[in-house]
């Protein structure tokens, strides 16, 4: 019997695409209204200085995906003054990604399902804690959440075991009595295949398995729409 389903936040939840997109274009938009920066410079720097705190920093550290702190990074580049800038900058794009965004659809009726079946919903993201918050709380998943595994907390990033056994020891479950529902194949379905339990793949845009992917066939479930979940879940009992 399934006793927990965890969720990934970012592209599961809701469009992180959608939001990241908006949040650099107004970001685009101060940056030429405080320092005169063209959008071409201003692309090609953002890769360059992200691409410094990735190897600073290395693939498996959350800190990669705080915003303050490429924010702070992108100015130092540029020679630009950190105050007030980088609390401006951060501002700028996160409230324009909490604006823009929305909860995936079917997303909160399949929560609200699932605890009234008496399971439990955990989070499991690769992110900084309180962004996260931030979002469950906009989108109107916070009162179904029990509690939150973040990378930041976990010290190590998806897929990695030791995340997903935090995220299983939280649930108070054994690992196949857990379902990880998230929209990355690799870090999320099969991670959380690896350690025993039910991966599925969000996959809503029907996107091809990739080419490196074919063995990882039959260790997950796909879904395309969240109306598709409880009834696979049922299924598991």
């Amino acid at each position: 019997m399934i006793k927990e389903v965890i969720f990934d936040i970012d592209n599961t939840l809701y469009s992180y695409d959608k939001g990241h997109g908006e949040g650099m274009k107004q970001l685009y938009g101060y940056m030429k209204e405080q320092f005169g920066i063209e959008q071409e410079e201003f692309q090609s720097m953002v890769r360059i200085s992200n691409q410094e705190i990735t190897d600073r920093l290395g693939k498996d550290n959350a800190a990669i995906h705080s915003r303050s702190i490429r924010f702070q990074n992108l100015l130092e580049k540029w020679g630009k003054p950190l105050f007030p800038h980088v609390q401006a900058m951060y501002h700028v794009y996160w409230d324009t990604l909490l604006k823009v965004s929305g909860p995936e659809p079917g997303a909160v009726a399949c929560m609200q399902e699932l605890k009234s079946m008496g399971i439990r919903i955990g989070i499991g993201t690769d992110m900084t804690a309180m962004m996260q918050y931030e979002k469950l709380s906009a989108f109107g998943f916070a009162p179904y959440i029990s509690h939150i595994v973040t990378s930041q907390e976990a010290g190590v990033e998806k897929p990695h075991p030791e995340f997903m056994k935090l995220c299983i020891k939280k649930a108070e479950a054994r690992p196949e009595e857990c379902v990880f529902v998230g929209d990355n194949l690799k870090k999320d379905a099969c991670g959380a295949s690896a350690c025993g339990m039910h991966g599925v793949w969000y996959n809503p845009k029907g996107n091809k398995l990739p080419e490196d992917s074919e063995q990882l066939k039959g260790t997950f479930r796909e879904i395309r729409h969240f109306n598709e979940l409880v009834p696979y879940i049922k299924t598991l009992e």
